[in-house]
């Protein structure tokens, strides 16, 4: 009878956490007598990591991420991507430009990494030496470590899943990347959550949870609008989780007086997420597809970059290729030397069997980057180089870690299955496993170290010219006046300002198209100094009119253009006498 009466109770008010375990540890019970296998064939899941299994692991992410962040900053690895500099530089500049405000939050890269930065980007220091990107990114790391032990623990045992979260959490790639300005750490934080709350919503559906429903659908919308408003593939992420759920909603008719008004809204924020996006490009670049065909669009910057009649990249409307680059990208991210093809073989084996076993299958939301990223190399105009791979070279090579998340899940499911699978016959191999896994990924983090993992190394490599240049821009920018102002355009060598230290406020650029257009018909007037880079819109103009104007310096570097410094000689305005700080 006290059974009955418990079971009634969970069922009635929707499960409190506790109730939840209890009612779980029923399945994980009968699953532990059958063996090792994970969950039963009906689908029935893992019970959810409690509150006390979290705890060490949020413990252990911070841990991580400071000594991460120790290194990054010793070792002057926070800068090395010029996209994390633009990304910093666009943050600053909501705060502190000639027209500051919601039209600087960009028109390609979308906004929240931008948005997530403003509590620390105000501080001249952190703009400058990368923190204000490095601290939110830290947070993001310990939450998507702490999300993806407890998605690990719906579909593996404890043991287990702390072998995948350790795989995950060590990955050096992924510490390093959590120490700058990127998106990577952002978004692999909010598809790790998504896809729990879209598993535990789903769980909830068939237990007829309607309170607890409730809840996980309006926190999965906010979710899917986070990855909306983080990276593209977000917005196919976001439609396959909204899919997955309205089809459960759907399956039960009898939620939908109690949960229909949390789906309506869940529904609404889904879809208001990218419709506003494309109207804030309607209204401030006047082409609500601005991101996919305006001057800074995949496709532009590929042309500008690609020498005069040269053959497209490999992968460019070829699938097949573009699988190729992508899969073995996403392996050398994940793993030393040559073993991702054992971590790929292990994670497609874990991706079998959940499939056909009907474990947690919302937990395939881990796999959407990989269509995503194909399809974008083959029909997108975003190239992806590796040094394994011809022509062996450095780009984009951070866009595999978006598979990380399902290669570290799948892969440990398909060992446990292994040892699920030898127990009985081999019980030495079986009780091994664990531990000699554990080995495995400490040596693996090791090995990457050793070799430098591929997505800081291209960071070094592309840097060298640009920091290069940057610094001896930055160097003349600091004998200027304070607050004289500049003409010079922004798009490619912010850092230059960012390292001199000034005030973004100070100078017409091209976040600000009135002032710009202004300063651009007539330089000398509107600027106390002008530079102008080769084959930038300043260069461009001053070969046509430099009067007024005194050229004080040329600069130049290796596989840099060069940058000419002038003095206006008919500037009327006033310089500010302090500082700029």
């Amino acid at each position: 009878m006290a059974s009955r009466g418990r079971s009634r109770r969970i069922t009635g008010e929707g499960g409190t956490e506790r109730a939840r375990r209890l009612g779980d540890a029923a399945v994980t019970g009968a699953v532990a007598k059958a063996g090792n296998g994970g969950a039963t064939r009906g689908g029935a899941s893992r019970v959810g990591a409690s509150r006390e299994e979290t705890l060490p692991v949020a413990l252990g992410a911070l841990v991580l991420a400071s000594i991460a962040l120790l290194v990054c900053y010793s070792r002057g690895y926070m800068l090395l991507y010029g996209d994390a500099v633009a990304h910093l530089g666009i943050a600053r500049r909501i705060l502190d430009s000639r027209n500051p405000g919601l039209v600087q939050l960009g028109g390609v890269w979308l906004p929240l990494s931008h948005v997530i930065m403003l509590p620390f980007i105000w501080k001249m220091p952190w703009w400058q030496n990368g923190m204000a990107g490095a601290w939110p990114s830290m947070l993001c790391y310990i939450f998507a470590v702490t999300g993806f032990f407890r998605l690990a623990r719906r579909l593996l045992s404890p043991r287990w899943a702390l072998v995948a979260t350790s795989f995950f959490a060590l990955n050096p790639n992924l510490l390093f990347l959590s120490t700058t300005a990127m998106t990577e750490p952002l978004f692999l934080a909010v598809i790790i959550w998504l896809t729990l709350l879209t598993i535990e919503g789903v769980d909830a559906m068939k237990r007829g949870a309607a309170k607890r429903v409730r809840r996980l659908l309006l926190g999965a919308g906010l979710l899917i609008a986070a990855a909306v408003y983080t990276r593209y593939d977000g917005w196919i992420l976001g439609a396959a989780a909204w899919c997955v759920l309205a089809w459960q909603m759907y399956k039960r008719r009898e939620l939908w007086r109690e949960a229909g008004l949390a789906f309506a809204i869940f529904t609404l924020i889904a879809i208001a997420a990218p419709v506003s996006w494309l109207a804030y490009n309607q209204h401030f670049y006047h082409d609500w597809l601005d991101f996919m065909r305006g001057p800074y669009s995949a496709g532009a910057i590929e042309k500008k970059t690609s020498p005069p009649g040269s053959r497209h990249y490999r992968g460019w409307h070829n699938p097949g290729w573009a699988l190729l680059f992508y899969t073995r990208t996403a392996q050398v991210d994940a793993a030393a030397w040559e073993t991702g093809f054992l971590l790929m073989a292990a994670a497609l084996c874990g991706l079998w069997s959940t499939v056909r076993r009907r474990l947690e299958l919302p937990a395939l939301l881990l796999w959407v980057p990989l269509p995503f990223y194909v399809y974008s190399v083959a029909y997108g105009s975003v190239p992806i180089f590796i040094p394994q791979l011809w022509p062996h070279s450095f780009y984009n090579a951070r866009y595999g870690m978006e598979l990380l998340p399902a290669l570290a899940l799948f892969g440990a499911v398909g060992v446990e299955r292994l040892q699920a699978g030898v127990e009985g016959t081999k019980p030495l191999i079986g009780r091994l496993l664990f531990p000699v896994s554990l080995s495995l990924i400490v040596l693996n983090t090791v090995g990457m170290m050793y070799q430098v993992p591929l997505v800081l190394k291209e960071g070094m490599v592309n840097a060298t010219t640009r920091v290069a240049f940057e610094t001896a821009l930055a160097e003349e920018l600091r004998s200027f006046p304070p607050g004289a102002p500049i003409l010079m355009s922004t798009s490619d060598h912010i850092g230059a300002l960012q390292q001199a230290g000034i005030p973004l406020k100070q100078v017409s650029n091209e976040s600000d198209y009135d002032s710009w257009k202004a300063a651009l018909a007539d330089p000398a007037a509107r600027a106390a100094y002008v530079i102008a880079i080769a084959g930038d819109p300043v260069s461009k103009v001053l070969a046509q009119n430099s009067r007024g104007l005194t050229e004080l310096t040329v600069l130049c570097t290796t596989g840099q253009p060069c940058a000419r410094v002038y003095r206006s000689d008919r500037f009327a305005g006033r310089v500010a006498e302090t500082p700029p700080r």
